[in-house]
């Protein structure tokens, strides 16, 4: 029984990173790529058929993980946890927006400098990815 808790939410896990994986391979087009549309479409099916299946199972109930996690005292390092990823995520986020925005700026820059506030501002836009994670992050810091 204690298995299941664990291998369920893991399936859930590849299910849901499994249509990432047509992607990686570079499917666009023909029958590979209709194939990636079948695998996306079982994936999602396998998602939701587990999101039903947990809590009519009896697997996992509110009381019991509430109990647990009050015991644990696990809901601040969560929030940490938490806080730390809004923050990474958002600034590779960022960090790729930047990378894709600023070689197209300069050399638009090059070619007319009339357009340097253009580009600047699409340059900015990618670096507000990184504020607003670090604007989340803090706010959930605060309700630690």
């Amino acid at each position: 029984m204690n298995v299941i808790i664990y291998l369920l939410p893991l399936l859930a896990i590849i299910l849901l990173s499994m249509p990432l994986i047509p992607v990686y391979r570079g499917v666009t087009t023909g029958v590979k790529a209709k194939r990636a549309v079948i695998f996306n479409i079982a994936a999602f099916f396998g998602v939701c058929l587990i999101a039903i299946l947990l809590p009519f199972g009896g697997l996992l109930s509110a009381a019991e993980t509430a109990n647990a996690a009050a015991a644990a005292g696990s809901s601040a390092g969560l929030g940490y946890l938490a806080a730390a990823l809004v923050t990474s995520v958002s600034c590779i986020g960022a960090g790729i927006a930047v990378a894709a925005a600023a070689p197209a700026a300069i050399g638009a820059f090059s070619e007319d400098p009339k357009a340097f506030g253009k580009a600047l501002i699409f340059v900015a836009l990618g670096e507000g990815i990184a504020l607003y994670g670090l604007l989340i992050s803090i706010l959930i810091l605060n309700k630690i």
